[in-house]
C-alpha cells in the first residue's frame, strides 16, 4: 500500500496534505513497535508464579507500586533480585501495614535494602502495577498476595513494550519523588 501512495501525484492542496498524511502513516506503521500481551487469570494460572519468573530475569531494576504485597513467592523473587545487583523499589500503601504479613513482608524487604515508600495523602495508593527493566510493564487487578494468586479472582496482564514500560517507568518515579504524597517507610 505504501509504494502505491509513493507513485501517486497530489493534484490539490487538500490532496496533498491527504497523500502526506497517508505517506507519514504507511512510514510510521512499518517502525511500531511489537508490543506482546499475556493475561493471566487468578487462581487458575498462579500470576505471581510466572511474576516471581520475570522478576528473576530482571537485570537493571524491578519498580513495584502495588496495594497488597504478601506473597512468600514474589518476596523470594525480590529479595534474589536485590542481591543480584537489580534496582529494587516498592510502593506500597499504609494502611496495608496494620496487616502483620503485610507488615512481615515489606520488614523483609527493607531489611535487605529495598527502599519502600508509602503513601501519606488521604486515598489509597490502590495501583498494581510492576516495571522491569523498560521492557515489561505488569499491571491489573492482581495484588502480590498469596490470596489473590490462590483464591481471588484477579487478572494480570503482562506488556512487553519499550514505550509503554518507560512511560510505565516515569509514573513510577513521578511518584517515587512526590514528597507531598509519599514518604519513605522505617
Amino acid at each position: 500500500m505504501g509504494l502505491r501512495w509513493f507513485n501517486a501525484r497530489p493534484r490539490s492542496h487538500r490532496s496533498l496534505v491527504i497523500w502526506l498524511l497517508i505517506v507519514a502513516l504507511s512510514l510510521t506503521s512499518g517502525e511500531a513497535s511489537a508490543a506482546s500481551i499475556e493475561v493471566w487469570y487468578a487462581p487458575e494460572d498462579e500470576p505471581l508464579r510466572k511474576v516471581a519468573q520475570i522478576y528473576e530475569e530482571a537485570t537493571r531494576y524491578i519498580f513495584v507500586a502495588a496495594y497488597g504485597l504478601t506473597s512468600p513467592i514474589v518476596v523470594k523473587a525480590l529479595l534474589n533480585a536485590r542481591k543480584q545487583g537489580v534496582d529494587v523499589r516498592v510502593i506500597t500503601d499504609r494502611e496495608r501495614l496494620n496487616d502483620p504479613n503485610q507488615r512481615r513482608a515489606v520488614s523483609a524487604l527493607r531489611e535487605a535494602g529495598i527502599p519502600v515508600m508509602i503513601n501519606r495523602h488521604d486515598g489509597l495508593m490502590h495501583l498494581k502495577q510492576v516495571v522491569v527493566d523498560d521492557e515489561i510493564n505488569a499491571n491489573g487487578s492482581m495484588n502480590h498476595t498469596t490470596s489473590g494468586n490462590r483464591y481471588n479472582d484477579e487478572r494480570l496482564d503482562v506488556i512487553r513494550d519499550h514505550a509503554i514500560s518507560v512511560k510505565a517507568r516515569e509514573k513510577f518515579l513521578s511518584m517515587w519523588k512526590d514528597q507531598d504524597r509519599f514518604r519513605e517507610w522505617k
